[in-house]
């Protein structure tokens, strides 16, 4: 059954990480990867979120397969961000790299450590 939970999450989850990638990524005229940036940070404060729920006992085991191992594993994608880093930095783009790095690491981290701390004020 819990492999189950993990593939329902997923599939919502890469559905919902194309759509929002495209979404944001049309909005921009930027080489920077704004879709993939916006969506890994959106699932680093969801799964902070989560984790401090399940942590405080607000949520259960259950809900964490289905909404942070599956839903939050296919939202974010480290993947694309590595290729995506890359490309910018094969196309000459290498502050743009530097910079989707840096910016990426800080702002998916302190999603994460938000995410936690608001789960922490609500179910403390």
């Amino acid at each position: 059954m819990n492999w189950l939970l993990v593939v329902l999450g997923a599939m919502a989850g890469a559905s919902l990480r194309y759509l929002s990638d495209r979404a944001v990524q049309s909005r921009h005229d930027s080489v920077f990867p704004w879709g993939t940036f916006t969506v890994n940070v959106a699932g680093c404060l969801m799964l902070g979120l989560l984790t401090g729920a399940v942590t405080a006992g607000a949520a259960s085991s259950q809900l964490q397969l289905l909404l942070g191992t599956g839903l939050c594993g296919a939202l974010t994608t480290y993947s694309t961000f590595s290729y995506e880093t890359l490309r910018l930095a094969e196309a000459g783009a290498a502050r743009y790299a530097a910079a989707n790095v840096a910016v990426s690491v800080a702002a998916g981290l302190g999603a994460a450590f938000a995410g936690a701390a608001l789960a922490d004020t609500l179910w403390a």
